[in-house]
């Protein structure tokens, strides 16, 4: 260890409602010597502005810029590169915590030699919430599902240590999304254990909008896609996508309309497809971009 026992690295961009929400709720909660690593990926709002408003106020929050990628992974891996702790949490810029969140987890950390470390995670509606803020909610974060049957957690909020980062390396960047996911599983491939921890708690915001959730699902098809472009072996060739995913029928309970329910989720499958088959074709182009320059190069050469 350095200076502090943890160093809390959160991601943001154009996000300055968010940002504020959870440095507001980290510094409003009595807890262990902490360093919090703002790392701003870019934003053309006021999202620096109020960052820097809480450096100047609390000696513990710094500000650090990511402006050569436009990427949630290389401003996590800016983020590690300005830490100082050898205990690193990951949180998004829309979250609040909950008493003794930290505790445990650095307890956790200390105590059994964990490396990595998934809380849990709850997601919260607004007081009256639209059908696509109430399918979100449904959908959820099954952390302990994940960490099971895909060996990952979701970087909303994860612990880990600075010697696995030395020993696995940190995210892939290339990624637009996937990038929690290739990184956990390559943590599991490692011989790492990958350990729940259902009494540390953060709250994240339900997705309210219909255009939200579907640009996410956009994005998430896009990381599938680049997933099997830079480890085929790991997760298939492009060309075929994975499972479809959606509300499975014991989440529905009987307040929920099933129409509007499946409409969503058939909505949200065919965001995800798109989003896939966008980024095959960009694939695709460059490859062919690529074959095209190397046979111009070959005739020039005869």
């Amino acid at each position: 260890m350095t200076t502090a026992d943890i160093s809390i690295i959160i991601p943001v961009y154009n996000d300055a409602r968010g940002i504020d929400r959870t440095l507001r709720s980290l510094l409003s909660r009595p807890s262990r010597d902490i360093e919090i690593v703002v790392v701003d990926n870019d934003s053309s709002d006021d999202t620096p502005t109020v960052v820097d408003n809480y450096t100047h106020a609390h000696e513990e929050v710094s500000l650090v810029f990511e402006r050569d990628v436009q990427s949630s992974y290389a401003a996590r891996n800016t983020g590690i590169d300005h830490a100082e702790s050898d205990r690193l949490c990951f949180l998004d810029a829309d979250q609040r915590v909950t008493d003794g969140w930290l505790e445990n987890s650095i307890d956790r950390l200390t105590d059994r030699g964990t490396h990595y470390l998934a809380p849990n995670v709850e997601l919260e509606a607004p007081d009256d919430p639209s059908p696509v803020a109430q399918y979100n909610l449904v959908s959820g974060f099954p952390i302990e599902d994940f960490l099971e049957h895909h060996h990952y957690a979701p970087t909303s909020c994860l612990f880990v240590t600075r010697d696995l980062l030395e020993e696995v390396g940190q995210f892939d960047e290339r990624l637009v999304s996937g990038g929690d996911l290739e990184f956990g599983n390559r943590v599991y491939r490692a011989g790492y254990d990958l350990e729940y921890a259902p009494e540390s708690t953060v709250i994240h915001p339900t997705r309210d909008s219909f255009r939200s959730l579907f640009s996410r699902n956009v994005r998430i098809g896009r990381g599938h896609c680049q997933l099997q472009r830079y480890y085929p072996d790991r997760y298939g060739r492009v060309g075929i996508p994975p499972r479809p995913s959606g509300i499975r029928r014991e989440q529905y309970d009987e307040s929920m309309n099933r129409g509007l329910y499946t409409a969503i989720s058939v909505a949200m499958t065919a965001a995800r497809g798109f989003g896939y088959y966008r980024e095959c074709s960009r694939i695709l182009r460059d490859r062919l971009k690529t074959t095209l320059g190397a046979a111009v190069g070959r005739s020039s050469d005869s």
